[in-house]
């Protein structure tokens, strides 16, 4: 099925191609200045730490849909070995197999495509099985900190967890930054709480997968205009799943990585989070969350932290 009308007509008005120059590879990860550092930095007040990565275990989020896409396959393959002859030091080294956006990640730029074009008109031809991505491997996304925005639209609209099907619009957005009593700014990170991931940690992966609440179509609008610099949801599929408009699949992803070039990030657990901004009052704080620099990798396992 071919990408409908409204579909193009969003893609137009959130386009970043060229912005930064022909030679971009990064997107709107550019809005993350010295400024906007030193900015995040100053809303540190208590020095709260919060993780919000899942942990990596062969029993993670992955249910085996997208083919691959492996949980973490964890393989000792020395143990107290002694190198140097016996009474010697020994070491412990061990392995890992996994996809690399089965947990918590980040969606590098050239995790999808359409019309044959990755992020700033690139061809998707770049990307290739041998060569990896040519062009914004999540290698580029080298320093991904900056000022976080918690938007709590569950505890905006007055659940504990979305209900399946909720697609998160401007509206629930604008809701979330009243309850933060905040405006988000350009450079900002936006984490999105659902509460989705609930289900997950209840044990309940299936029920986490699908159906789930998530993004919708209209949402890239939104932060394109607020010039945000990425974000990231506590949800498998990170839009709406089954999705808005029928066998219109990954819509989000196209206009958030392609379009706009704005990193996405997906199975966050931000529960932790809720409550700590919830006491606190506030929901803004500096957020640390690097990718590893997988070379040409078309995403990276992220375990960010936010500092309160």
């Amino acid at each position: 099925m071919a990408l409908p009308p409204e579909f193009h007509d969003i893609a137009r008005r959130v386009n970043n191609w060229g912005r930064w120059g022909e030679a971009d590879e990064i997107g709107t990860l550019n809005l993350i200045t010295d400024e906007v550092v030193r900015g995040a930095a100053a809303d540190i007040r208590s020095g709260r730490r919060v993780p919000l990565a899942l942990p990596l275990q062969q029993d993670g989020v992955q249910t085996g849909v997208i083919p691959g896409r492996v949980n973490p396959l964890h393989t000792m393959v020395a143990v107290n070995l002694e190198i140097f002859g016996p009474d010697t030091v020994a070491t412990s080294d061990d392995a890992v197999t996994m996809g690399l956006q089965a947990g918590t990640h980040w969606d590098g730029l050239t995790h999808v495509s359409h019309s044959g074009r990755i992020y700033n008109g690139r061809p998707a031809a770049s990307v290739t099985a041998h060569g990896r991505a040519a062009f914004s491997g999540i290698e580029k996304a080298r320093h991904i900190v900056s000022r976080g925005v918690l938007l709590d639209v569950a505890r905006a609209r007055g659940f504990d967890r979305l209900p399946e099907g909720h697609a998160v619009t401007p509206e629930d957005l604008e809701a979330a930054e009243e309850l933060a009593k905040t405006t988000v700014r350009p450079g900002d990170i936006a984490l999105v709480r659902t509460g989705q991931i609930q289900r997950y940690l209840a044990g309940e992966k299936e029920a986490y997968a699908f159906p789930s609440s998530g993004l919708s179509l209209r949402a890239p609008e939104w932060f394109h205009a607020r010039d945000v610099a990425a974000v990231a949801n506590d949800t498998l599929t990170f839009e709406i799943f089954p999705p808005e408009i029928e066998n219109l699949w990954m819509p989000v992803h196209a206009l958030d990585l392609v379009e706009m070039g704005m990193q996405q990030g997906q199975n966050w657990n931000l529960e932790e989070l809720s409550e700590a901004c919830a006491e606190e009052g506030r929901y803004t704080f500096l957020l640390s969350a690097m990718p590893e620099p997988f070379v040409g990798g078309a995403g990276s396992p992220v375990a960010p932290v936010a500092v309160l």
